[in-house]
Parts: C-alpha cells; structure tokens; sequence
C-alpha cells in the first residue's frame, strides 16, 4: 500500500545565494512545524466547439506557501523577511523598506505506511505575519505563528516543486542527502 500523508516535521529554508543561477546556502533546520500548506491556484479552461467541450488547457497560477509553526523566533524573522538583528542588544528592526530574500522550503510528510515524502519548493518570499494575541483566561489558548509567501517556477526549468518518496526504490540516494543541499 502506497500510504497516505498524516504528518509534517524536518522543515528547512536555504537562502538564495545567487538569483541568476538560482544557487542555495545550506539548509537550515525550522523547528516546531505544525503544517505547510500549498496552493498553486492552478485553473482548468474548456474550449467549446461543434456543440461539445472540444479542447482543454491548464495553467498553474499564483503558487501561495502558508506554514504554521509553533513559533517563529525572532532570528527567524530577521532572516526570513529581511529584518534586522542585532545580536548584541537582542533587538529586532522591522522596517517598511527591509526586502525579504528568496529561499527554498525543504520538509518531509509522515505517510501512514511508515515511509515518508520528501518536498523541497523553489524560489519564494514570505511577507510579514499577522500578529495575534490574547489573555490566558480559565485555560490555555496556544497562539502560534502563521507566515504565509508567494514561491516561483525556477528559470533554468520553470520547476517549483520536487518530491520523492522513501518506498520508491529509485529515490533512496537523493533521499540520503535531502537536508543537506537543496536537490
């Protein structure tokens, strides 16, 4: 049996070190993932002739990343939206002029088979969260961090996405390497 998806963890970023080549630092290890959510909004469009559905042509569109973490730390927020950090005082600056970087997001999937699906997605840019908070009352509410991007087909191959899956026989040499370079 082929198992179906039921569990997210290993989730990585690797800044874009060269935008022309399309070139990535290492990968750096994101704890606490809750969930990661793709969207590539793709559409589907039927051409209509000789009174039936004569033709049809799809498209990917807008290809939006949502990832829900436990918490993003403030180190991570300045590396992944482009803020400042200065180590020495522990403060963040954000400023309306800080760009983010382009970065891959590698993780994995548990499926219920055991084996794993391994993801990494290409060339995107996260934006600012929404910042939410609330009083603890008579229980606990956790309030965890939710970034949300736009990713890019590559140009070398107008790639956006690689998977490979540990039952398939054929993916265990690019499997052993997954966290360690962006494939």
């Amino acid at each position: 049996m082929a198992g179906v998806r039921i569990g997210v963890d290993k989730l990585h970023y690797a800044i874009c070190t060269d935008g022309d080549v399309e070139t990535w630092g290492a990968p750096v290890a994101l704890k606490g993932v809750i969930s990661v959510n793709i969207n590539p909004n793709a559409s589907q469009e039927t051409l209509f002739a000789d009174d039936g559905p004569y033709e049809t042509a799809g498209t990917t569109g807008n290809i939006e990343v949502e990832i829900n973490k436990a918490q993003l730390t403030i180190q991570e927020r300045a590396t992944l939206l482009g803020h400042t950090y200065d180590s020495s005082t522990g403060i963040l600056r954000s400023r309306t002029t800080d760009t983010p970087p382009y970065v891959a997001i590698g993780f994995r999937t548990l499926k219920s088979n055991g084996n794993y699906r391994y993801v990494w997605l290409y060339k995107g840019k996260f934006v600012d969260p929404e910042d939410q908070n609330e009083t603890k009352g008579d229980s606990v509410n956790f309030q965890t961090d939710t970034i949300k991007g736009q990713f890019l087909q590559t140009n070398k191959d107008q790639s956006w996405k690689i998977e490979a899956d540990q039952d398939d026989d054929a993916a265990a040499s690019s499997i052993s390497s997954w966290f360690t370079a962006v494939p």
